[in-house]
């Protein structure tokens, strides 16, 4: 054992010892550079040699050296000045969430006791908790007592004797991006480029969550926007707020106070779309001003799973005889015709948005504005769902990526791995087998959609790195990129990697 014990003390000795002498020698360097009595000994033994040109010259080199030691201490105290206001900044913001959810408790337990309060004063008068209220509400709306989900109650009997309808619908994709591109002009004003829409329609096709992100004022939430008009069902808007921490913000809770349901817009629009074969859409608007993972973590989860049949959520523990039609022991299929959009703004009111969230989601970067065009006059579209998801699946079947391009993304992946320590899963690699097959589809070249693709998903995450470490390695991936894919090919790759290494 005392064998043991001696080389772990000379074995572990021989590392802390050179890491001790590493910062003995910075210690030692910083006080050699500020030993002005060694400055001041080495000036007086030379003075006697120096004539009145060569004191000039002396004269300037100690000018530059404090200018030189000046610099650092102003950059020293520079530099720590701006981390302390940095996180002097995110305490604050920190503090300033903490209290917004503080103030939401308080409000919670505020409106909690209120009831309480309400609940004992009606029992002194022999009566239920909320009967005279539940009777003026049974005259004005006769809405039975018993019925907790009086808005989808309402969507049941609106659509008790309809018919899914068959438009007969006979447009390709590449017919159906110059379509809607040619609705926004027409009808709304709002001009978009033709590879924009081909972007984002490839995008509807790889997954139900699509991101559109940029700079303000470029058409972010106009282009969702715009969609629905186009479908002719208008999108839900839900404008997430900060407080938003769990699912009820999506799709609302249970008052056991009242026994009703508290229906939300995006609520109502998922049971709508389970009745229909249309398209209907739902806007998470500024969708990072919250983190997402606290109230879509569960739509996440649920979006992902290969069987729509499993696209399930409980709204409550338990059902009721009164219960809507398609609301099944307190559950609720999610109907598959339905696109969740988020628009982001990256600034400092919002959260980043992570990486679970964008490896199951198609990010969209708008950053400018589409140029006015004379458009065609086209009308809102009646589009089944069922159609447009054939169009998807058959441009997936019958464009599939290429043998050589995917043995290229092989060659990447291993270089990005190499250089980088950065790899991506089998999730990324199943949507762009299906972005970029519906990209050509829609009118696209292969490789530009796999560049598309490989810059908006894959080098995103170059973003976690330290850009100062890869900034030597930037260049060569170009090269290796433009070697691979052929000169130029891959140019939005490389726009992004060159803006990247700007920020070095």
């Amino acid at each position: 054992m005392d064998t043991l014990f001696r080389f772990l003390y000379e074995f572990l000795g021989q590392f802390f010892s050179g890491f001790i002498l590493i910062l003995k020698a910075v210690w030692e360097g910083i006080k050699n550079i500020f030993n002005f009595k060694a400055y001041l000994e080495i000036l007086n033994f030379y003075k006697d040699d120096f004539n009145g040109p060569e004191w000039l010259f002396v004269g300037l080199v100690i000018l530059i050296l404090v200018a030189i030691i000046v610099g650092i201490v102003f950059l020293i105290i520079f530099l720590i000045r701006k981390y302390i206001r940095f996180r002097k900044t995110l305490v604050e913001q920190e503090d300033l969430l903490n209290e917004v959810a503080k103030l939401n408790d308080e409000v919670s337990t505020l409106v909690k006791e209120k009831e309480d309060i309400l609940a004992m004063k009606v029992s002194h008068l022999g009566l239920k908790p909320n009967e005279s209220e539940e009777e003026e509400i049974k005259e004005e709306d006769n809405t039975p007592s018993d019925i907790r989900f009086p808005k989808l109650n309402d969507i049941d009997n609106e659509y008790a004797n309809y018919q899914i309808k068959n438009y007969n619908n006979n447009f390709n994709l590449e017919q159906l991006v110059e379509l809607f591109r040619n609705f926004a002009a027409s009808q709304l004003k709002l001009y978009y480029k033709t590879e924009m829409i081909r972007i984002f329609i490839s995008g509807l096709a790889s997954t139900k969550l699509i991101i559109l992100q940029g700079i303000s004022g470029t058409g972010k939430t106009s282009l969702a926007y715009a969609w629905g008009k186009f479908l002719k069902h208008d999108s839900c808007v839900a404008s997430v707020q900060p407080s938003w921490r769990d699912r009820t913000e999506l799709f609302g809770y249970f008052n056991e106070f009242t026994k009703k349901f508290n229906e939300t817009e995006v609520l109502k629009t998922i049971y709508e779309a389970s009745y229909t074969d249309d398209i209907f859409t739902v806007i998470l608007d500024e969708m990072n001003i919250s983190r997402v993972e606290y109230y879509f973590a569960e739509m996440l989860s649920i979006l992902e799973m290969p069987n729509k049949d499993e696209w399930v959520v409980e709204l409550v523990s338990n059902g009721w005889k009164s219960d809507p039609k398609k609301i099944k022991g307190g559950k609720l299929k999610i109907a598959p015709n339905i696109w969740y959009i988020g628009t982001i703004n990256n600034d400092d009111s919002t959260f980043m948005v992570t990486d679970k969230v964008y490896d199951r989601a198609m990010p969209i970067d708008i950053n400018d504005k589409g140029e006015v065009f004379e458009p065609e006059n086209v009308p809102a579209q009646d589009i089944n769902y069922s159609y447009l998801d054939r169009l998807f699946t058959e441009a997936i079947n019958n464009n599939q990526i290429s043998e050589d391009t995917l043995n290229k993304i092989d060659e990447m992946d291993n270089y990005v791995i190499k250089h980088f320590r950065i790899a991506f899963g089998n999730r990324i690699v199943a949507h762009m087998k299906k972005f970029v097959p519906v990209y050509v589809a829609c009118g696209g070249d292969e490789v530009d959609g796999v560049d598309y693709f490989i810059a908006r998903k894959i080098l995103r995450k170059f973003e976690q790195l330290n850009v100062s470490y890869i900034r030597d390695e930037i260049d060569g991936f170009i090269e290796f990129l433009d070697n691979t894919f052929g000169k130029g090919k891959m140019k939005e790759c490389e726009e992004y990697l060159l803006r990247l290494k700007k920020l070095t």
